[in-house]
This record gives structure tokens, sequence and C-alpha cells, in this order.
């Protein structure tokens, strides 16, 4: 339990970093960006071959994983 608080917290603080550079994107910009449907997303989230944050309790994304994974 009280890793899982820290793991919130953590992405918590990268979400809210003053002066980074990290770019948050929703699924449905990343679908947009992307021009792929949401439904290739799904099973690379929960295999963690992508990375997401759901510290705001929707799914976000930094653009260097979704390149990652659009290269990988």
């Amino acid at each position: 339990m009280e890793i899982r608080i820290l793991e919130i917290l953590n992405e918590i603080k990268s979400l809210i970093k003053i002066g980074g550079t990290t770019k948050w994107l929703s699924l449905s910009e990343v679908c947009h960006q992307t021009s792929l449907s949401k439904s290739p997303f799904f099973p690379s989230i929960s295999k963690k071959s992508l990375k997401c944050s759901r510290a705001t309790g929707k799914l976000l994304f930094r653009v260097e994983d979704v390149e990652t994974w659009l290269n990988g």
C-alpha cells in the first residue's frame, strides 16, 4: 500500500513539475495525433509496454513514451 502511494505521489509530482519540459497527452489527443483508434493502446498499457499515468483519474501519456512505443 505504501509503495503505491509513493508511486502516485511521484506521478503527481511529475505532472505538476514547474518549468519541466514534459508534455502530457490524453488518450484522445494521442489517438488524434497518431491517427489510431483507442483499441491498440489498451493491450500495450496492460502489458506495460506503453507507460501512462492514472494520477489524475484519466490516462495521460508522456510524448516521449508514445514516441518510443510507436518506434519500438
